[in-house]
């Protein structure tokens, strides 16, 4: 069996962008976490002081680390939205430049416009009739023989 990407995939023009901003996230969020295993290994006592709303250090700061990577994820992500936005731009002017102006518009088969023509109207002509309701009652008591039995005492 042959196993390709889900998607076609191509040179991503973002991509060196996006390399260097996760590189500089992960360098951010590196030394945060560096930070808390050194509190923890230089001064463990620090780690039990109350700091927020009868909350210790630890619970804090264990709390910050997990907002401060989704905070990250989400400036992530826009941030390579709008530089995959810029590029997609420069591509589209950029193609948008490099086709020849057409004067004339190109003419039409006739004969294609004419199927066309018939198939729209067949499309629109069908006209879809309701149909009738033929829902079926179902017995519960049927359905299910498993909670039939359970409910008259028997084994299920």
């Amino acid at each position: 069996m042959l196993h390709e990407p889900a998607t076609p995939s191509g040179k991503d023009p973002a991509g060196p962008y996006k390399m260097r901003l996760g590189i500089w996230m992960f360098l951010f969020y590196s030394l945060f976490y560096a930070l808390f295993v050194a509190i923890n290994l230089l001064s463990p006592q620090a780690m039990g002081a109350v700091v927020f709303l009868g909350l210790n250090l630890a619970t804090v700061y264990g709390f910050a680390l997990i907002i401060v990577a989704l905070i990250q994820a989400l400036i992530y992500d826009a941030l390579c939205r709008k530089k995959e936005a810029e590029f997609a731009q420069a591509e589209k002017q950029n193609d948008v430049a490099a086709s020849p102006a057409r004067a004339t518009p190109a003419k039409a088969n006739p004969a294609k416009t004419t199927s066309a023509k018939t198939t729209s109207a067949k499309t629109t002509s069908v006209k879809s009739s309701p149909k009738k309701s033929t829902s079926t009652k179902i017995d519960p008591s049927k359905s299910n023989p498993s909670k039939t039995n359970r409910k008259e005492g028997g084994k299920g």
